[in-house]
C-alpha cells in the first residue's frame, strides 16, 4: 500500500512538470514586453531638461551633455576613493600578520585610529594647506565663488608657492560639489601616507604619541609636500619657470603619498630604535617572525585591489579613456614585483619567503603609483621588476649595515620605491600623454624618449622630498619624545602591548 502512494505522488509531480514545460514552450514565445529590457529606449529626449519638453534648445543640449560628464567624473572619483579608503584594512592586515600575536589589538587600534585623526586633521587645515592656492577642478566642474590663495616667496625672478590659504574646515565659502569631492579622494590618500610608519614603528609605540604625529603630519607635513606637486607648487613649476619638463610630475603619488610615507617612517624608525632581540650584543640580525602570514598575504591582495582607485582614479575622470592603460600598469607592475622577488630567492637558494613575494608586489605597486600613466606595457613590467630587487636590498641593508628596525619593510616598499617610481617617470615617459601638464604644452616625455629635462624635474623632487620630510620628522620625534615619550617600557615591549595600551587582548586566548 506504501509503496503504491508513493508510486502515484511521483506521477503527479512529473505530470505537473511535463504541463508546465508545454505552457512555457507554446506560450511564452508569443509574449509581449510592454518594458525595455535591453534598454535600448530608455533615456529620450524627453529626459533632457529643458524649458519646453521634448523640444530642448542647442544650449540645453550642450548644458545636458557637460553636466553628464561632470557627474560621470564625480561618480568615478568618489567610487575611486572608495576602494582606497578600503586600502586602510589592507594596510590593517599586513601591518598585523608581519608583527607579533602579542601586539594585534595594538597594531590593529593604531591603523584604525589613524583614519580617523587623519581625516580630521586634513579638514581642519591639511586640505587648504595643500590645495587652497588653486583648487584644480576642471575635471569635477567649476567652483564659483570660491578664490583660491596661495603663499609665494619671489625668487630669481619667479614666484615660488610655498602653501595654500583658503578651504580650512571646509566652510561655508567652500560648499561645492567638485571641492567636497576632491577633499574625500584626496583625504584618502593622505591617510596612506600616515598609515605608513605604524609599520616601521609597530610594537614599541606608545599610543599617546603615535596620536599627536598622525595629527601633525596629515595638518602639515603630507599638505606642505603636496602643495608643491599636485596644489600648484614650486615643484610643479619647475618646468614653467625653468625649462625642466614639466615640472615634477607624480600622477598618482609615487613622492607625494609614498616616499613622505616611506622616509617619515624611516625617520620615526631611527628616533624610536629597535626591538628588543631585534639585534644581538655582537650586531647579529635576529628574525622576529610574522604571527599570521594569512593574515599578511590577504591584506596585500585588498591593497593592490584598492590601487585600481588610487592610480586610475587619479585621472579624476571617468570620461579619460585613459583609465584603461593606467590600470593595465598598474596590474602589471605588481605581478612583476612580486616575481622578481621570488626568482631573486630562488637564484640566491633560498625558499619563496610569502613575505618577501608580498613586499615584492606592493614594491611594483608603488614604483608604478607615479609613471602608470605616461608609459607602456613593457616599461610598467620593467619598473616593477626593478622595485622587487630594490625592496630586497634595501631591507638588507636596513637590517644588517645600518641596524634600523623597520618590522614590515615600510621604508624600503615606500621610501626607496616612491623614489624609484618618480625616476622612472623620468626615464619611461613615453610622450603620448599629459598635454598640457603643470601649464607645459606637448606630452610628458622622459629620458629614453628625448627629453632628459623631465629626468631633472624629477631628481629635484625627489631629493627636496627626502631633505624635507626626513628633517622635518626626525627633529619632530625627537621633541615629541621629549615631551611624550615614543617608546613604550621594556617590561610593557616584552610582555605584549595589548594590555597597558588598549585594555584588551587581540586573542583572548
Amino acid at each position: 500500500m506504501k509503496k503504491t502512494l508513493k508510486f502515484r505522488n511521483k506521477t503527479t509531480l512529473l505530470a505537473i512538470f511535463a504541463i508546465i514545460i508545454v505552457v512555457m514552450v507554446v506560450f511564452l514565445p508569443d509574449f509581449s514586453f510592454a518594458q525595455d529590457p535591453t534598454g535600448a529606449k530608455t533615456g529620450t529626449i524627453n529626459d533632457v531638461a529643458a524649458a519646453t519638453s521634448g523640444q530642448p534648445t542647442l544650449t540645453e543640449v550642450g548644458e545636458q551633455a557637460g553636466h553628464n560628464k561632470i557627474a560621470i567624473n564625480i561618480m568615478w572619483t568618489l567610487i575611486a576613493g572608495f576602494l582606497v579608503m578600503f586600502m586602510q584594512a589592507g594596510f590593517a592586515m599586513v601591518e598585523t600578520g608581519f608583527t607579533q600575536k602579542k601586539n594585534v589589538a595594538h597594531t590593529m587600534t593604531m591603523n584604525f585610529l589613524i583614519y580617523a585623526i587623519g581625516m580630521i586633521g586634513f579638514w581642519i587645515c591639511g586640505f587648504a594647506i595643500m590645495f587652497g592656492g588653486g583648487f584644480n577642478l576642471g575635471s569635477l566642474g567649476g567652483s564659483a565663488g570660491v578664490i583660491p590663495s596661495e603663499y609665494v616667496v619671489h625668487l630669481f625672478g619667479h614666484d615660488f608657492g610655498i602653501w595654500g590659504k583658503a578651504g580650512f574646515f571646509l566652510s561655508s565659502k567652500y560648499y561645492d560639489v567638485g571641492i567636497y569631492t576632491l577633499f574625500l579622494f584626496q583625504m584618502v590618500f593622505m591617510d596612506t601616507t600616515a598609515t605608513i610608519p605604524t609599520g616601521s614603528m609597530a610594537e614599541r609605540w606608545t599610543l599617546k604619541s603615535f596620536i599627536i604625529y598622525g595629527f601633525f603630519i596629515s595638518m602639515i607635513v603630507y599638505p606642505l609636500y603636496g602643495n608643491w606637486v599636485w596644489g600648484g607648487g614650486w615643484l610643479s613649476q619647475l618646468g614653467a619657470n625653468f625649462g625642466f619638463g614639466h615640472g615634477h610630475v607624480d600622477f598618482a603619488g609615487s613622492s607625494v603619498v609614498h616616499m613622505v610615507g616611506g622616509v617619515a617612517a624611516l625617520a620615526g624608525a631611527i628616533v624610536i630604535g629597535p626591538r628588543y632581540g631585534k639585534f644581538g650584543k655582537n650586531g647579529e640580525v635576529k628574525t622576529i617572525p610574522g604571527h599570521n602570514i594569512p593574515m599578511a598575504m590577504v591584506g596585500t591582495f585588498i591593497l593592490a585591489f584598492g590601487w585600481f582607485g588610487f592610480n586610475a582614479g587619479s585621472t579624476l575622470a571617468g570620461s579619460d579613456l585613459r583609465i584603461g592603460v593606467i590600470a593595465t600598469n598598474t596590474m602589471l607592475a605588481g605581478g612583476a614585483g612580486a616575481l622578481a622577488a621570488l626568482f631573486y630567492m630562488y637564484i640566491k637558494g633560498q625558499k619563496a619567503d610569502p613575505g618577501m613575494i608580498a613586499n615584492g608586489m606592493l614594491a611594483g605597486l608603488v614604483a608604478v603609483t607615479a609613471p602608470c600613466a605616461f608609459i607602456t606595457s613593457l616599461s610598467a613590467v620593467i619598473i616593477g621588476v626593478v622595485a622587487g630587487l630594490l625592496v630586497i636590498a634595501a631591507i638588507y641593508i636596513m637590517d644588517h649595515k645600518l641596524k634600523i628596525d623597520d618590522p614590515v619593510g615600510a621604508f624600503a616598499v615606500h621610501g626607496v620605491n616612491g623614489a624609484w617610481g618618480v625616476i622612472s617617470l623620468g626615464l619611461f615617459a613615453d610622450g603620448t600623454y599629459g598635454d598640457g601638464w603643470n601649464g607645459v604644452k606637448g606630452n610628458v616625455t622622459g629620458l629614453f624618449y628625448g627629453d632628459s629635462s623631465q629626468l631633472v624635474a624629477q631628481l629635484i623632487g625627489t631629493v627636496t622630498c627626502i631633505v624635507f620630510v626626513f628633517i622635518v620628522m626626525y627633529v619632530f620625534f625627537k621633541l615629541l619624545n621629549k615631551i611624550v615619550p615614543l617608546r613604550s617600557k621594556e617590561i610593557d615591549e616584552i610582555e605584549g602591548l595589548d594590555i597597558p595600551e588598549t585594555g584588551v587582548l587581540g586573542y583572548v586566548d
